[in-house]
C-alpha cells in the first residue's frame, strides 16, 4: 500500500474523532506538488496553517454496523504506541485509495491504514502553559 510523509495535524489515531460521524482521521501536509496532484484527481483537501492539507479517514463503523479496524499507531521501529499525536508531529501515512458510485455521484477518499510516528509533538504542549513565568504581583512590587 503507498505511504506519504508529512507533517500531521488533527490526528485522531486510536480514539476518534466523534464531532459528526465517528472516523479515525489525520490531515497530512506534505510537499504541493503531491497535494496537487491529489486534488487534480477528485481527492479532497483542507487548508491548516496555510498550509494544503491531504484527508485520511476511517469510518469507526461499515455501513452494515460492523466496526472497522483500527488503523495501526506505531513509532519510528514500528513498535505500537498509544498516544495522542500532537500536531505539526512528522508522520508517515499508510493509505488505501478508495472510489465509490452512488445515486449522488462519484465520490473518492484515502482510507487512514496506520500511521507511523517519527518524530513526536506531544499533544498539548504548545498550548499548555509551560512558556509562562510568574509575574510579579502588585504586593511584591510595593
Amino acid at each position: 500500500m503507498p505511504v506519504l510523509s508529512g507533517t500531521a495535524y488533527w490526528a485522531s489515531i486510536t480514539t476518534p474523532n466523534t464531532k459528526y460521524t465517528p472516523v479515525y482521521q489525520v490531515n497530512l501536509a506534505t510537499d504541493s506538488d503531491t497535494v496537487a496532484s491529489f486534488k487534480d484527481k477528485g481527492y479532497s483537501t483542507k487548508v491548516i496553517d496555510d498550509q494544503e492539507c491531504l484527508i485520511f479517514k476511517r469510518k469507526v463503523s461499515r455501513a452494515d454496523g460492523t466496526p472497522n479496524e483500527t488503523p495501526r499507531l506505531m513509532d519510528k521501529y514500528k513498535n505500537p504506541l498509544d498516544i495522542t499525536v500532537g500536531n505539526g508531529s512528522k508522520v508517515k501515512v499508510q493509505y488505501r485509495p478508495w472510489e465509490t458510485t452512488n445515486s449522488y455521484g462519484t465520490f473518492k477518499g484515502l482510507d487512514l491504514q496506520a500511521l507511523q510516528v517519527i518524530e513526536l509533538v506531544e499533544s498539548g504542549s504548545m498550548a499548555d502553559g509551560s512558556e509562562l513565568t510568574a509575574e510579579p504581583s502588585l504586593e511584591d512590587e510595593l
